[in-house]
């Protein structure tokens, strides 16, 4: 691929889980980001992304979708509104060579909201592909903003430009939401957010329609967590930020303890831990 830009906004400065947020996100980097990659192949695939792809990815995290997608030849920009740490993870990954000419960029990450991008980028062509891939529909609440955010980068889009949205597919076929029950079993009941719920078969229709899009196809992929023991199986787990209100609650140490219990039933006779899962995508489009 050709070398990249990176152009960094000021990080967000909302409150910090209790947590080391580098360790974190190397965490999420290093061993969970990648348990996604047959949703990010499958979906390229349909969508035939390569040179004349003008893809934006909105909650990229750790840059690895955008690097597939640039792997292809489309020319990326990447927004990561809420972590400096993955942030600072995809500039590694998507500008391995600081010392290329800015000229030949083919990629961009910032921390921009709609505004931010069509200033940074007021010449650019328009999107002809916008991905959020961060899986929606097991925690409650954890759709809220997204059909605003999606409204807001639309006038970026070309119409009929493809938006794909992710969800987590229904509990009977995730392993993983045996686990991810521990984030409501220590949560406060009293909570509005941050409780796992068992995904609805309309959620990413409805963040769709109510962000003006237009519905157009859907997928199911498989995606298997796959472990080397149960201690990484937890820090790839706590990297999701599925169990932050539950760390909030009581502490690192109770979630800790709560996860690895529960990962006891998927651990194999080898020590590796593996849950099946299955992801669901929507792909919707502009107007």
């Amino acid at each position: 691929m050709t070398p990249t830009l990176v152009r960094r906004h000021l990080p967000h400065t909302a409150p910090a889980p209790r947590t080391d947020l580098c360790a974190r996100a190397r965490d999420w980097a290093e061993i969970q980001e990648r348990m996604l990659v047959p949703l990010y192949e499958a979906v390229y695939k349909r969508l035939e992304i390569g040179p004349g792809t003008r893809l934006l990815g909105l909650d990229c995290g750790a840059g690895l979708a955008l690097l597939m997608a640039a792997s292809r030849g489309a020319a990326v920009t990447g927004v990561e509104p809420s972590d400096p740490e993955l942030l600072a993870l995809a500039e590694e990954r998507l500008l391995p060579d600081a010392a290329q000419p800015r000229e030949a960029a083919d990629a961009r990450l910032t921390t921009a909201d709609a505004a931010d991008l069509t200033a940074t980028d007021p010449g650019g062509a328009p999107y002809n592909v916008i991905t959020d891939f961060q899986p929606i529909g097991c925690v409650a609440g954890d759709s809220e903003g997204l059909s605003a955010r999606l409204e807001s980068v639309a006038p970026l889009a070309g119409r009929g430009a493809a938006v794909v949205l992710v969800g987590w597919g229904p509990p009977e076929r995730c392993a993983t939401s045996s686990v991810l029950r521990v984030a409501t079993k220590l949560t406060d009941p009293l909570r509005s957010t941050g409780s796992w719920r068992p995904a609805l078969r309309d959620d990413l229709e409805e963040v769709a329609q109510r962000a003006g899009l237009r519905p157009d196809g859907s997928g199911r992929v498989a995606c298997p967590f796959g472990y080397a023991d149960a201690e990484s199986a937890v820090r790839g787990l706590l990297s999701t930020g599925l169990f932050d209100a539950a760390v909030e609650a009581t502490d690192l140490a109770q979630v800790d303890k709560e996860v690895s219990e529960a990962l006891q039933a998927h651990v194999r006779a080898d020590g590796t831990v593996w849950m099946p899962n299955v992801f669901r995508y929507l792909i919707a489009r502009t107007r």
